[in-house]
């Protein structure tokens, strides 16, 4: 059972239309407690994984982050406390119908990353998968050839929310780039609801039309960012696009995934 907290400090609102069914799987969360900017304990995990399932989520996979010097999290910590969450969300009875099905990493492309690169102490989502981030403030020098040296060594690399990084346009050359590389790019749901403002919001859209994104994710951190979810589920323009778009969420873990597109 939820504390009191998370069970009592939550705004009435309409109830949640399940329109994420479509996708099944969120592989991009940070929802393993205590070990980033995300939930801070296995009661706050457990209602947000509730509210998922209510939205339609089936299936999560937790991305907690990789970040030098602020998140300086170990691969077998994490691989630890994940597994003990495992078993927490596999006990409760509030959430059925939901599983978590791995764990991997979202890595930010930072001054730690080359020496993690050398090592190749990467946890990769559905076991196959990079997801990397950039900084949300500056650009950095080298990007292209980092992506480039990470498939040299066969890893199939996500950017995630190419739609936050304000430095570059939705147009952007090294965007352009980036998918003649064959990088798969992944967007916030919540930048489409307007979540972190006007600009995310429009270049997400941009990049949708453009045909430039095979997987969304909710980036969920806490109970504010459910709340918001479980508010766009009633956004119809989020829903046209789920209706109109092909995601590749629900094949993350299918070694069948199709080819990537190319601009």
């Amino acid at each position: 059972m939820f504390d009191f907290l998370f069970r009592n400090n939550r705004r009435k609102r309409e109830t949640p239309n399940p329109i994420f069914e479509v996708l099944g799987t969120d592989m991009h969360c940070h929802l393993v407690p205590g070990v980033d900017d995300g939930s801070k304990s296995t009661d706050e995990t457990l209602a947000c994984l509730q509210d998922m399932r209510e939205v339609g989520f089936n299936k999560v996979i937790c991305t907690p982050h990789f970040q030098f010097p602020r998140f300086p999290n170990e691969e077998n910590d994490i691989k630890h406390l994940y597994d003990l969450l495992n078993k927490d969300v596999r006990k409760s009875t509030e959430i059925e119908g939901l599983e978590l099905v791995g764990c991997g990493g979202e890595y930010r492309i930072d001054s730690g990353f080359n020496d993690r690169m050398e090592k190749n102490r990467f946890l990769l989502v559905g076991g196959k998968y990079l997801l990397v981030e950039l900084s949300l403030h500056q650009q950095i020098v080298g990007i292209e050839e980092t992506l480039f040296n990470l498939q040299m060594k066969n890893y199939e690399i996500i950017l995630a929310h190419p739609e936050r990084y304000p430095y570059f346009s939705s147009q952007s050359s090294h965007y352009t780039r980036f998918k003649e590389m064959g990088i798969y790019f992944q967007v916030n749901i919540l930048s489409m609801s307007g979540f972190y403002g006007e600009l995310p919001r429009r270049k997400a859209y941009e990049m949708l039309d453009a045909g430039m994104v095979e997987f969304l994710g909710t980036d969920t951190h806490n109970t504010l960012y459910t709340q918001a979810l479980m508010d766009a589920t009633h956004d119809r323009k989020i829903e046209k696009y789920l209706a109109t778009h092909k995601f590749l969420n629900s094949q993350i873990t299918n070694p069948d995934l199709p080819a990537k597109k190319k601009l």
